[in-house]
């Protein structure tokens, strides 16, 4: 998996998708005196954001030309960071590097985003890279444990959050999603394809069309990496964004696994939750 004693090399390449986390994890290497490189996917990462950086563009499913790309930067390390629509296979630009493993990577293809990226990972270590994680290279973007805003979860919330925690413990293996939504002790929806966005999009809708009838202020986000997990690939990310989400839900709050989440912007994270008056906690494992 991943160990804090890990020798990062320098410089890391950075595959790189879409959001805002590509570029924090590129500042907090630059930060520390190591040098990424990004491999920014096409269709995916922001083009303005990579300029900042040493950079070049590749193509999901163009392994031959990403692993000659990686090597001419020296980039032993490799990362994935950021969002992705996972393309069909029927819409991927095969090369010949692809091709002579294309039995792997039509496995990784046959199951959930966890399951498909460290299939992809095994490739690339098979060819001598080493897949790293954002705790081996950006432990400073990690969530926190305890509760990081003025309000804290009152008695309902608590036993709202030890509900999600355990759906997410007994949904782990079928990779899934990473969140669900508990109100009142009831599971009113877990994460699918929309992603944590639209599952809270989805319960202000039916809050909306009075659907959900709990009280606003009532009911909680649970955000966890899924059971058995590889933490190099896909961990959660939170952030502003996350926070507008759950205050238009109606909720309380949101509960993050301390350690195993991202947090995009921190400071602008707790600011927009105190202002909104939910709460956010970091969970212990």
């Amino acid at each position: 998996m991943t160990s804090k004693a890990l020798d990062i090399s320098s410089p890391i390449g950075l595959v790189a998708g879409g959001g805002a986390m590509p570029f924090a994890v590129a500042d907090s290497l630059v930060a520390r005196g190591i040098s990424p490189v990004l491999f920014a996917l096409q269709g995916a990462c922001d083009p303005a954001g990579v300029q900042r950086f040493r950079h070049h563009w590749i193509s999901v499913g163009q392994l031959g030309r990403a692993m000659r790309l990686f090597r001419s930067e020296n980039c032993r390390d490799l990362v994935f960071i950021g969002t992705l629509v996972r393309p069909a296979l029927s819409e991927i630009r095969l090369d010949w590097g692809t091709l002579r493993v294309f039995g792997r990577v039509l496995a990784a293809f046959r199951g959930g985003d966890d399951h498909l990226l460290s299939g992809i990972g095994g490739i690339l270590e098979q060819d001598g890279f080493r897949m790293v994680g954002i705790r081996d290279v950006a432990p400073d973007l990690l969530m926190p444990q305890g509760c990081l805003t003025r309000i804290k979860p009152d008695q309902n919330a608590s036993t709202d959050i030890k509900l999600g925690r355990e759906v997410l413990s007994a949904l782990g293996p079928y990779d899934i999603g990473q969140a669900v939504i508990v109100i009142d002790g009831h599971v009113i929806g877990v994460e699918d394809i929309e992603g944590t966005d639209g599952l809270l999009a989805r319960v202000a809708r039916l809050r909306s069309e009075r659907r959900i009838r709990a009280e606003a202020r009532r009911g909680v986000l649970v955000k966890a990496p899924k059971r058995g997990q590889d933490l190099r690939f896909d961990l959660p990310t939170v952030g502003v964004r996350t926070v507008e989400g759950t205050f238009r839900a109606g909720l309380a709050g949101m509960a993050i696994a301390a350690g195993n989440a991202i947090v995009a912007e921190p400071q602008a994270m707790i600011e927009a939750a105190d202002a909104a008056g939910v709460f956010v906690i970091g969970l212990s494992a």
